[in-house]
């Protein structure tokens, strides 16, 4: 049995397997010590729908969206940020709005198709967050419009 043990290790498909999995351990851990030292700013998540109120830290240069993902809150994002819906909705807090570049048409187009649209609204795939928006919060609306066709 120990003489086979070596062998079993040098057959292709477990040489392929065992690189894969460094493969993919090299890419999570890297991309978690990414997180762990990049800049991030304080920000914080209404969603009035689930009367939940996170606080998150933000790596500076993603955009709210995936931010929202990668704390387990509730903002849709139907298109996965390509601009063909209005599900990733929000409500920028005054004080931060005209801290944030104005919106592309193509955002505007989709903001016209938002729940509730205000004049802080944004859609949150575009929002990048910079050192500018320390202790910005964002609201969730109490709904969204899923308008994209399947």
């Amino acid at each position: 049995m120990i003489k086979l043990l070596p062998r079993l290790f040098h057959t292709k498909s477990a040489t392929s397997s065992l690189l894969s999995i460094n493969s993919y351990s090299h890419r999570f851990f890297s991309s978690s010590l990414q997180k762990l030292f990049k800049e991030t700013v304080s920000i914080t998540f209404v969603d009035p729908k689930n009367n939940i109120t996170k606080t998150v830290q933000a790596p500076i240069g993603e955009n709210l969206l995936t931010i929202a993902h990668e704390n387990d809150i509730d903002l849709e994002g139907a298109c996965e940020a390509s601009l063909a819906c209005s599900t990733c909705h929000v409500y920028i807090q005054d004080e931060y709005f005209d801290k944030i570049p104005t919106p592309e048409d193509e955002e505007e187009d989709m903001l016209d198709l938002a729940f509730g649209l205000a004049h802080n609204s944004r859609l949150g795939c575009q929002v990048k967050v910079t050192k500018d928006l320390e202790g910005m919060t964002v609201t969730l609306p109490r709904a969204t419009r899923n308008m994209q066709l399947k």
